[in-house]
C-alpha cells in the first residue's frame, strides 16, 4: 500500500520554481535590445563619479548620477574613508546591536539629527533598507498605510512587508489622497501616508503643506523620503520638507547617503520614542551587518561639509545647473518638466519662486524610442539613465538627466550639443519625438 504522504507515479509532476525565469514577457524585449547594442543598463564605468566619466573606454558627460553635489571625489571625504579604515578596519563584521556600532555611527546619527532639526536619528546600512525597515516595523496588520503611486521601490516594499491595508493615489492628487484617507478612517488601525519627497523619476516634488494640512484633518502620520531631497533643497539642504516650510508637521524623515553624501547607507529622522523602537524592533536593522567604516567617514564628512559655509555655494550650484540644463533642453525641442512653483514657500536658494530640481527628465514615449536615442546620445558621448515600463506608465519612457554641483558649464554645454545633434539625426529617420509641452 503506498503511504498517503509519498507522492506517487501518478502524482503531478512537480512545479520547476526556477520556471519563471524563462519565456517572462520581458524576456524577448531583452534579447532583442541586446542583440542591438540598445541595453541601457549594467554599462560599465571605468573612472570616478565625476562630471565627465570614463565609460567602456570613452568621454562621457556624466548625466545619469546623483552624485548631486559632486563630493564623491572632494578630498576631504576620500581622506575620512581612508581615516576610517585606517582605525577600524575595512568591515564590522556584525550588526549594530552587537558589535558593529563604532563612533563614527553615534556621531553621524547626531549630527543628522541637528541637520534635519529632530530629536534622534537611526543609521541604517543602506537607503532600502530604512525604508522596508521603518515602515515594516512602525505598521503591523489592522494599520493603513496611504502611498504616491510615484513613491520609490523601497517604500512598497516596506508596506508590502508590514502586511498594513494599502490604499494608494494618483501621483501628487490631492483629491484622491484625501478620498483615500477618507477611506482609511473606517479601516479601524493607525494611518500613516508616506511620499517622496522628490520623485526619482519625474524630479517633481510633493505638496507636503497640503498634503500635511489632510494628514492633521484626518488624523494620520505623516513620512517624507528625502533621498533627492537632502543635500539638495532648503537653506540648510535639509530637503523638501524644510524648503516648503513644513519640518514640525511632518513625523519621519528618510534621507540616503548615496545621493548627495557622497557614500552608501540610509537614515531615519523623527522622534526619540520612534528611533528608539527602531533600534530594538526593526529586523533590517538588527538583522544586517553595520555599514563598513569607510562609509560611514564619507557620509559624515560630507555632511559636514554640506552644514559648512560652503553647503550654501554647493546648494545654489547645483540648481543652477539643474535650471539651465532643463532650459536648453526646452530650447532645443525636448519635451521637459516645467520649473515648479514654490507658491507662499519661501522662495528657492535663487531667489526665484519656483524651483528645477536636478533631476530633469526628458519625455520619449516609446520604449524602443527611448532605447534608441539613449545609444546615439552614449555614442555621442554622454551618458543618461533610462525609464522604460514598468518604471513608468506605458507610453511614458523617458531619459532621466540629472546634474552634479560641479558641472562646469562646458560639461553641460558639450551636452546639449550632444543632445542637439543626436535630435535632429534622430527625428530624420524615426519621426518627432514629443515636444515641449508634452510632458
Amino acid at each position: 500500500m503506498t503511504d498517503s504522504t509519498t507522492p506517487s507515479a501518478s502524482s503531478t509532476a512537480p512545479v520547476d520554481v526556477f520556471a519563471k525565469v524563462r519565456g517572462h514577457e520581458r524576456e524577448a524585449q531583452l534579447n532583442a535590445a541586446r542583440d542591438a547594442g540598445l541595453l541601457p543598463y549594467f554599462h560599465v564605468q571605468e573612472s570616478a563619479a565625476q562630471p565627465v566619466v570614463v565609460m567602456e573606454g570613452a568621454e562621457r558627460v556624466q548625466l545619469g548620477s546623483n552624485n548631486y553635489l559632486g563630493l564623491t571625489s572632494d578630498p576631504r571625504v576620500l581622506q575620512a574613508a581612508h581615516d576610517a579604515i585606517d582605525a577600524y578596519g575595512s568591515g564590522l563584521t556584525g550588526s549594530r546591536l552587537l558589535n558593529g556600532t563604532i563612533p563614527l555611527h553615534l556621531e553621524l546619527e547626531r549630527e543628522i539629527a541637528e541637520w534635519m532639526g529632530t530629536e534622534d536619528a537611526i543609521v541604517f546600512s543602506t537607503g532600502h533598507q530604512a525604508n522596508v525597515g521603518t515602515l515594516g516595523t512602525i505598521l503591523a496588520p489592522g494599520d493603513t498605510v496611504v502611498a504616491d503611486s510615484a513613491d520609490h521601490a523601497s517604500i512598497l516594499d516596506g508596506c508590502l512587508l508590514s502586511r498594513a491595508k494599502l490604499r494608494a493615489f494618483r501621483h501628487n492628487k490631492l483629491d484622491k489622497l484625501e478620498k483615500q484617507l477618507q477611506r482609511a478612517a473606517g479601516d479601524g488601525g493607525g494611518v500613516l501616508v508616506v511620499v517622496d519627497g522628490v520623485f526619482s523619476m519625474e524630479g517633481d516634488i510633493a505638496p507636503l503643506a497640503e498634503i500635511a494640512e489632510l494628514c492633521d484633518r484626518y488624523g494620520a502620520r505623516l513620512m517624507v523620503d528625502e533621498a533627492h531631497g537632502a543635500g539638495v533643497l532648503g537653506t540648510r539642504g535639509a530637503g523638501a520638507s524644510e524648503l516648503l516650510g513644513v519640518e514640525d508637521r511632518v513625523d519621519l524623515r528618510m534621507g540616503t547617503f548615496s545621493k548627495s553624501l557622497a557614500s552608501c547607507g540610509g537614515f531615519i529622522a523623527g522622534a526619540t520614542e520612534v528611533v528608539d523602537y527602531l533600534r530594538i524592533s526593526s529586523r533590517a536593522f538588527l538583522f544586517t551587518a553595520s555599514a563598513v567604516p569607510a562609509a560611514v567617514g564619507a557620509a559624515l564628512a560630507a555632511l559636514r561639509i554640506v552644514r559648512s559655509d560652503e553647503g550654501p555655494a554647493l546648494l545654489a550650484g547645483v540648481l543652477d545647473n539643474a535650471r539651465y540644463l532643463r532650459d536648453g533642453l526646452e530650447q532645443l525641442g525636448y519635451a521637459v518638466v516645467r520649473p515648479q512653483e514654490l507658491g507662499a514657500a519661501a522662495p528657492g536658494p535663487d531667489g526665484r519662486d519656483d524651483v528645477v530640481t536636478p533631476i530633469v527628465p526628458v519625455l520619449v514615449g516609446d520604449d524602443w524610442k527611448a532605447a534608441l536615442l539613449w545609444r546615439a546620445l552614449f555614442d555621442a558621448g554622454v551618458f543618461v539613465n533610462t525609464a522604460l515600463h514598468p518604471a513608468v506608465p506605458p507610453g511614458g519612457a523617458l531619459l532621466r538627466t540629472s546634474v552634479m554641483a560641479t558641472h562646469g558649464r562646458e560639461d553641460l554645454d558639450r551636452a546639449l550639443d550632444a543632445f542637439d545633434r543626436v535630435k535632429r539625426a534622430f527625428e530624420a529617420e524615426h519621426g518627432e519625438l514629443p515636444g515641449p509641452g508634452s510632458h
